[in-house]
């Protein structure tokens, strides 16, 4: 079947659905739509009529209505755009919410959405011998340059350990090599990673020097034509679907006018089986070639193997939404805490001809993230509800293309409808578990912020400890909107549920998060289901209304931790502002 074209978000079909919504009264009871298998929406479920506290009910009204097939995957630029953003606009508006950018709910992000042709092979010359890579099983590769057509002839491949160049910690991959019009190849993680060195960069704990987006912008100031990156399922923290289904169809960014960032003609990744084959036919043994990266003073080495490629790509300007409401405050309505999560998702994959007849092609994103803008919204009906009204400013930012590299929290931060000096603090909401109570939460990052004191005071009252990220070489503190943020030098909170359920212990909390990562993060399985236990999550949102709530009932202003590499821009920003009690 051919692709149904997309209709940019500014579209007609959009408009009408926004203005359907913003005109809906504000008492009317929402109907949640139920869907088929085949993806059709069939007739809507009884009215839900929704409490003013945070209830199970409720949350999982928001997740069944935005993870059902008829949102489609939630997609920028799609109809579940327009779906998701109409239903968001719907319930700011049923909440009695004022508009948050301006005089209207809608901030417009700028994108270009790139598909690259899945006939695209990826040539090799190795050592004399033509090879050929598959997209899709052996290779990934795109461009992020909005141009139709990339053509690379024999470009000389250089491996590069992990691709850092760090001066701070006297690291760089790239010392005495010139890769301009090369292709680097490199590790994901960083240096230590597969040590488990704690001497090492953070040892375990991934640092931003770990991320794809990093390795591939540092590649870009170096000159290279593009940039490969070895997947292995430990050091990038997900399996090659992952990437497979990341990286298929239509991939979105911010125009080049608007990213400051340096960007790769292309960039991709191989698969680690690939990489062994190809290293070893050079005389060179992939474990080895780990052992060696994470030595100080490694030097990159010069592969006897070349790279062609004729990528061709469609590539149309669009634009996404994202959707902001605010609850001025009684006080301080010129300062504000957002509570933020993403609402876009990867889509319906069944017009691209990869599934077979019956197979489920949709993308819903339940827990990914239809769970956190579902907990914003609670979260926001709490303070409507609240009795005094908070006295700062409650600011609920719903942002879009955060699969396509965290892209509208990013454009968010450069055109901030409250300005960050005047930003108290962001916590975000991201795949929020739905595995029952935990004797825990889970700070994404903990020892950055003094957020965190203010969490600990609301977790003791819960009878619950803050604990780390069970797998912090995996990134996660880089890889969810309040990363933007942080990087602006606003203190970002992210927390969730733990790994040490009340009724399992850490071992069934360590089963069901790693039950999600294998059979449903980023898969068509990771759809609402009616069995999850919600009381936990619940519980969870409770907390985090209760950070919000202390934020916007007092005149702290929080700042990131002594030594930590935010703390800078934020003492920059703040002036004489006054710290956290």
């Amino acid at each position: 079947m051919s692709r149904i074209p997309l209709l940019p978000a500014t579209s007609m079909v959009a408009a009408a659905l926004v203005l359907a919504a913003c005109n809906k009264p504000a008492e009317a009871p929402v109907e949640p739509a139920a869907a088929t298998s085949s993806g059709q929406a069939s007739d809507p479920q009884p009215a839900h009529s929704f409490d003013a506290s945070i209830t199970a009910d409720d949350f999982a009204a928001h997740v069944q209505t935005l993870a059902s097939d008829a949102f489609a995957g939630r997609a920028p630029g799609s109809v579940g755009e327009e779906k998701t953003v109409a239903y968001l606009v719907e319930q700011f508006k049923r909440l009695g919410l004022e508009p948050g950018n301006g005089d209207s709910y809608l901030q417009t992000v700028p994108m270009v959405e790139t598909t690259a042709d899945p006939t695209t092979v990826l040539r090799l010359n190795v050592d004399g011998e033509p090879r050929k890579l598959a997209y899709g099983s052996e290779m990934m590769i795109g461009t992020r340059t909005g141009q139709a057509e990339v053509s690379i002839d024999d470009s000389e491949l250089v491996f590069v350990g992990y691709g850092v160049n760090a001066p701070e910690l006297g690291w760089n991959d790239y010392a005495g090599v010139d890769v301009k019009g090369k292709t680097v190849v490199m590790f994901v993680n960083d240096p230590g990673f597969h040590t488990q060195d704690a001497e090492l960069f953070q040892g375990k704990r991934m640092t931003y020097y770990g991320r794809w987006t990093y390795k591939y912008e540092e590649a870009a100031r170096q000159g290279a034509a593009a940039a490969l990156i070895i997947h292995d399922t430990a050091g990038a923290s997900y399996g090659w679907d992952v990437v497979k289904n990341s990286w298929s169809g239509p991939q979105f960014d911010l125009p080049a006018e608007d990213d400051p960032e340096p960007r790769l003609p292309a960039q991709g990744w191989i698969t680690g089986d690939v990489a062994r084959s190809l290293l070893g036919d050079l005389g060179h043994d992939l474990d080895d070639l780990y052992k060696a990266s994470n030595q100080p003073g490694f030097k990159a080495i010069p592969l006897d193997a070349t790279m062609s490629l004729d990528l061709d790509s469609t590539s149309t300007r669009k634009s996404s939404q994202n959707v902001i409401a605010k609850l001025p405050g009684s006080e301080r309505p010129d300062e504000a805490v957002i509570y933020m999560g993403h609402w876009d998702h990867l889509g319906d994959h069944g017009h691209e001809g990869e599934a077979a007849a019956g197979e489920d092609n949709i993308y819903n994103g339940a827990i990914d993230n239809a769970t956190g803008i579902a907990g914003i919204l609670e979260i926001a009906e709490a303070f409507v509800a609240q009795q005094p009204a908070p006295e700062r400013s409650l600011l609920f930012l719903a942002v879009t293309l955060e699969e396509s590299g965290l892209l509208g929290s990013k454009y968010y931060v450069a055109h901030p409808s409250v300005p960050l000096d005047q930003t108290v603090a962001v916590i975000n909401l991201d795949a929020m578990p739905v595995i029952g109570k935990t004797h825990d939460i889970t700070v994404v990052g903990l020892g950055n912020s003094e957020l965190e004191d203010t969490l600990k005071q609301v977790a003791d009252e819960q009878g619950r400890e803050l604990r780390a990220e069970a797998t912090p070489e995996s990134g996660f503190y880089f890889r969810s909107d309040h990363f933007n943020f942080a990087k602006a030098g606003v203190p970002a909170l992210y927390a969730k549920g733990g790994n040490e359920l009340v009724d399992g212990g850490v071992e069934g909390g360590q089963k069901a998060h790693q039950d999600y990562r294998d059979n449903r993060y980023h898969q068509p399985g990771d759809e609402f289901d009616p069995e999850w236990n919600m009381q936990g999550v619940v519980q969870d949102l409770q907390a985090l209304y209760g950070v919000g709530q202390v934020l916007a009932g007092s005149e702290q202003w929080p700042n990131w931790y002594e030594g930590n590499a935010f703390r800078a821009a934020r003492d920059e920003m703040m002036g004489a502002k006054p710290a956290a009690e």
